[in-house]
């Protein structure tokens, strides 16, 4: 992350993705890492690993019949991960209106014109939002938004797709017009975590609006062609009520984790989570730990 000038005994830096995913993390229950960076004065910075699998969305974490490790196809946590991010990429630029691109203060700093070859960038705004912790503390993260409504309301934007594993329920295709909450339901028990980063993400962001899109593969076996069946518009403060995600609870959470590496020494840290249990562990790792010589 850019390193921004604030004021504040403490200071941490994070991106939304990240702090939503440490909000959140009670829900979770695949192995996950990060690297946490102690510096002079109280400045944390909290990141991942480069080629990180935090990267990659998650299917089905938390259902009854997760995808099977074993498989070596499609279907697996794997491959199923590598689609939905796929369609979530490919889902937030569909939606938007072509052309009258929003100009926003400040030009994308990730994207150089003279690498272009001609091409615009994804339609995306960073917003860097700064948050007070404590009396001393104080947190910036780079949040995403991914459009407007009616020129004045924010928006992001996210793609369920459906896996059905053996014995499901229903399909999609059957009830996404009539019974669309079942849908949703099942969603929820199925994607707990997933869907709970997103809303962590939306109410960093202060997005007004939070679309979802249902996606579903054209055929089971072609993981590369897919069909919006539906989407829906949700306000964040009222879909969090309603999956039982608490704002206080996400707060309460990153200060736990600021205090305790407050009172670590300076250095280089992993926090991870446990492959087996629902059980974190900090290590302390050498300064130039996962930094690749070029």
């Amino acid at each position: 992350m850019e390193k921004l000038a604030i004021d504040g005994i403490g200071q941490v830096f994070v991106t939304d993705t990240i702090l939503a995913h440490l909000m959140t993390c009670t829900r979770s229950v695949y192995p996950w890492d990060l690297v946490v960076q102690k510096l002079a004065g109280g400045i944390l910075f909290i990141d991942k690993r480069d080629n990180s699998q935090l990267d990659y969305l998650t299917v089905h974490e938390t259902s009854y019949q997760p995808p099977n490790p074993g498989d070596d196809g499609i279907n697996s946590p794997e491959r199923l991960g590598l689609e939905a991010t796929m369609i979530n990429q490919n889902f937030s630029q569909q939606i938007l209106k072509k052309g009258g691109r929003k100009e926003m203060d400040l030009p994308n700093p990730f994207f150089d014109e003279d690498d272009a070859d001609g091409m615009e960038p994804a339609s995306v705004a960073f917003r860097y939002r700064k948050f007070a912790l404590d009396a001393k503390t104080t947190l910036v993260c780079r949040t995403e938004l991914h459009g407007l409504i009616k020129k004045t309301q924010y928006m992001t934007a996210f793609a369920l797709n459906e896996y059905t594993p053996p014995n499901a329920p229903f399909s999609w295709r059957d009830k996404i017009d009539n019974q669309r909450g079942a849908v949703l339901a099942n969603e929820l028990k199925n994607n707990s975590f997933k869907l709970a980063k997103w809303t962590a993400q939306s109410l960093l962001a202060g997005a007004d609006q939070m679309k979802i899109g249902f996606c579903s593969r054209v055929a089971p076996k072609n993981a590369y062609d897919h069909v919006i069946l539906a989407t829906q518009f949700y306000r964040p403060k009222d879909f969090a009520t309603q999956i039982t995600l608490s704002e206080g609870q996400m707060w309460a959470m990153i200060r736990m984790f600021v205090q305790l590496f407050t009172k670590q020494e300076e250095g280089k840290y992993v926090l991870m989570r446990d492959p087996n249990k629902a059980l974190l562990t900090i290590y302390k790792v050498p300064p130039d730990t996962f930094e690749e010589e070029e």
